[in-house]
């Protein structure tokens, strides 16, 4: 008896569930609260706004804030507890918001910096904040034993041009940051001081995002100059530190600059997205 051929598996279709409509300017920024079920938002409105389905399946805006930011909120990131959420504007500044029960309420103003704040990202631990800005630095925050202030621990100078992203590593206390400056910096604490530990050098423009898989024993790094480019950490999954090298560039996949990239947490999957409008 002659085996049927099996097929190949036809892709799975995607579909919208739902438009959130609300702001009334470009939206910048997404992220989702670790239990999953509310989704925040923030944009050129200066207002931050919190999504969540209702029981009947559709999705609503069931909080917001009007009142904090003065410009752009560029970009958000919730704790890793999900009791707090940090926003970054060009208007300088860093907010932080506790959360209970769809209700924010403002914590404290993080201050420093001398202009656009471009990116904020928590720590494994949700004890230290990182923000990094137009004015080339890259600012990291610890929080005071009362919980509802914020005191900065370290001014990192290294970049040369405007820094556009932070990230923490997921299991060291590592932080890395992309820039104008076609550099990536890792930064690590020594002792009571902060310092950059490597420059990762490989894009020829700028570098717009970057981002970890679970493990941190990889990162991925995308730019303007189109290519999505893969670094592997050299170093122990038990040492402090990280060290990158490269271990493959990918091209001709977009036409124009990527600005994003996320490497999947739960497969070894990575998405990009650019200006290509793709």
């Amino acid at each position: 008896r002659k085996r049927r051929k099996r097929g190949k598996k036809r892709p799975r279709m995607l579909m919208a569930k739902a438009t959130l409509k609300g702001h009334t300017d470009r939206v910048w920024c997404l992220d989702w609260s670790p239990c999953g079920k509310i989704l925040a938002s923030s944009g050129a409105d200066k207002r931050v706004k919190l999504w969540k389905q209702g029981a009947g399946g559709d999705w609503a805006c069931r909080a917001e804030v009007e009142e904090g930011h003065t410009r752009t909120v560029r970009s958000l990131a919730w704790s890793p507890g999900g009791d707090k959420l940090a926003t970054a504007s060009f208007d300088g500044t860093c907010i932080v918001w506790s959360y209970k029960d769809l209700e924010l309420e403002q914590l404290c103003t993080l201050q420093g910096h001398e202009n656009e704040v471009k990116s904020v990202s928590w720590d494994p631990s949700g004890r230290l904040l990182a923000t990094c800005s137009r004015d080339k630095s890259v600012w990291v925050w610890e929080c005071a034993e009362e919980e509802d202030d914020y005191e900065c621990v370290a001014v990192l100078h290294g970049h040369s041009q405007d820094v556009k992203m932070v990230a923490w590593h997921p299991s060291k206390e590592v932080l890395i940051s992309a820039s104008y400056d076609e550099a990536i910096k890792v930064w690590q604490a020594d002792e009571d001081d902060w310092s950059c530990s490597q420059t990762v050098s490989g894009h020829s423009d700028t570098v717009w995002c970057i981002s970890c898989n679970k493990g941190g024993d990889r990162l991925v790094s995308v730019g303007a100059d189109k290519k999505i480019k893969f670094w592997r950490d050299e170093e122990a999954s038990g040492a402090a530190g990280a060290k990158y090298v490269c271990e493959a560039t990918v091209e001709d996949t977009h036409s124009r600059q990527i600005y994003s990239v996320d490497w999947c947490k739960d497969r070894d999957i990575v998405a990009t997205c650019g200006a290509d409008d793709a």
